[in-house]
């Protein structure tokens, strides 16, 4: 990532509920799928669980970047 998507969204972290709230989400998500992968075993349910976090991740990102990107869009109009 450069400097200036890391800014853009470090701007967003602040000042965008939404960003804020979507980052903060795949943050807690983040968490728990590390605790998930860091077990040498993984019940079904928590399989399952694993793979449904993934999922959730990854809808939390896409949402992000589509904030990313009409903020870019934005800037670019002037």
């Amino acid at each position: 990532m450069n400097a200036e998507a890391s800014d853009l969204r470090e701007l967003l972290f602040r000042t965008d509920n939404e960003f804020h709230d979507l980052a903060e989400r795949h943050h807690q998500l983040e968490g728990r799928l590390h605790e998930l992968t860091n077990k040498p075993y993984l019940s079904e349910p928590e399989h399952i669980e694993q793979v449904n976090l993934k999922k959730r991740k990854l809808q939390l990102k896409d949402r992000m970047e589509d904030i990313l990107r009409r903020h870019r869009q934005q800037q670019a109009r002037g």
